[in-house]
């Protein structure tokens, strides 16, 4: 059945101009009466005022009023361009000082964020702090001149580095939509900068830059020498969302890993308090006792899916807790240090069976974490070459079912 409708006019006519359509007294005195400023004996200034207001073109109705907010500022006008202090609000008690940053100035890369922090320039109540510290209301934080980060260029505009940058981003990449980019991160790789680093991950999503000048943004970390999936927010909705997601411990992260000997029992829960021991050269998590300085409660799942021979063993790990080289202690820890590891592997007179590469054994093998629009984000990472072989020589079939799964969550 079709229905005809019927075309409005685009400016309806008012009540008034509806009354001014019908005949009337003041109408038919239109015809008698003298123009405006006549002579004396026209009709009193009362008719002609309204005379004059019907000659004129009446306006259009008036629509209703829509309240819009103010155009926000540009971002760069926002940052501040000297030191400044401010105190921190009930709102923002409890939050990250990386956290904060980003609340208070969009826009900011994470690396600035991570800079600032790192080299003291941002101060809480006069004290130095680290990008995971907590607020609270009422403190004073210092925070140094900003700066936002140069917008990107448009793609046909891109140098023909950037370009090969942005193609090595897309063969890293195992899920992307318009919220979330998961990357299979290689061995070797930096997430983030350090001292001497000129190319890593941060630095590479330079050129995925949008129109507004928005970097995507990274979520989490693995070290340098483990490959596998690293996730990546697109978009600031994204990134709220999914660093509210490890932070309420949503996300679940699955790593395999090679590891000397054969753990007992074949499934286990491994707690302890970890704290960072920094040296001139290096710098390793150490088992420390619940109140130790800079102590952390770290949990870790661990199952065994298959052995060669009892003198190496493939071994799934779960973390509950994000804590720094985690995984790479908890093993050492408990008398198996992955294979390969340069910081961890101290069992003395221990030989590398003949043609496995002396690499850290640790894949980052699957994220499964809820998507910020709805539904679920699942994503798996194949072994590295290096680990892919040790598998082929070992005879490890990577199809095994991972009892890791049926871990608990906690």
């Amino acid at each position: 059945m079709s229905r005809r409708i019927k075309r409005m006019n685009p400016q309806p006519r008012s009540r008034d101009e509806r009354d001014d359509a019908r005949p009337s007294k003041a109408r038919s005195a239109k015809k008698a009466g003298p123009r405006l400023g006549g002579k004396p004996g026209a009709k009193p200034p009362r008719i002609a005022s309204e005379r004059a207001e019907r000659r004129a073109p009446k306006p259009a109705p008036a629509k209703p009023v829509v309240e819009r907010p103010a155009p926000a500022k540009p971002v760069e006008a926002l940052l501040p361009t000297k030191v400044q202090t401010v105190k921190v609000t009930a709102d923002e008690n409890n939050m990250r000082v990386d956290r904060f940053l980003e609340a208070r100035f969009p826009g900011l890369s994470f690396s600035h964020i991570q800079r600032v922090v790192r080299k003291g320039e941002l101060r809480v109540d006069g004290k130095r702090v680290d990008s995971k510290d907590r607020l609270e209301e009422g403190q004073s934080v210092r925070i140094p001149p900003l700066k936002l980060d140069a917008p990107k260029a448009a793609v046909g505009s891109l140098s023909e580095a950037a370009q090969k940058t942005l193609q090595a981003l897309k063969e890293m990449t195992i899920y992307e939509d318009d919220d979330v980019l998961v990357l299979n991160k290689p061995v070797g790789l930096a997430v983030q900068g350090g001292s001497g680093m000129t190319r890593h991950v941060d630095q590479m999503l330079e050129v995925m830059r949008d129109a507004k000048g928005q970097k995507p943004r990274l979520v989490h970390r693995i070290d340098r020498e483990t490959s596998g999936c690293l996730l990546i927010a697109k978009t600031r909705f994204a990134a709220s969302h999914l660093t509210g997601a490890f932070r309420s411990r949503s996300a679940r992260k699955t790593y395999w890993a090679l590891v000397p000997g054969l753990p007992k029992p074949k499934q286990g829960r491994i707690s302890t308090f970890l704290a960072k021991e920094e040296s001139e050269d290096d710098t390793i998590m150490r088992i420390a006792q619940h109140g130790d300085e800079g102590a952390s409660h770290a949990v870790t799942y661990y199952a065994v899916v298959e052995t060669a021979g009892n003198k190496l063993t493939w071994v799934s790990l779960k973390p509950v807790t994000g804590r720094t080289h985690q995984l790479r202690a908890h093993m050492e820890h408990i008398g198996h240090p992955i294979v390969g590891d340069p910081k961890y592997f101290n069992i003395e007179n221990w030989q590398l069976p003949g043609g496995l590469q002396n690499r850290l054994h640790l894949l980052a093998r699957r994220i499964v974490i809820p998507h910020p629009r709805g539904g679920v984000i699942d994503a798996t990472a194949p072994l590295p070459p290096h680990m892919q072989q040790s598998w082929n020589l070992l005879g490890l079939d990577a199809t095994r079912f991972d009892p890791i799964e049926n871990a608990p969550e906690e």
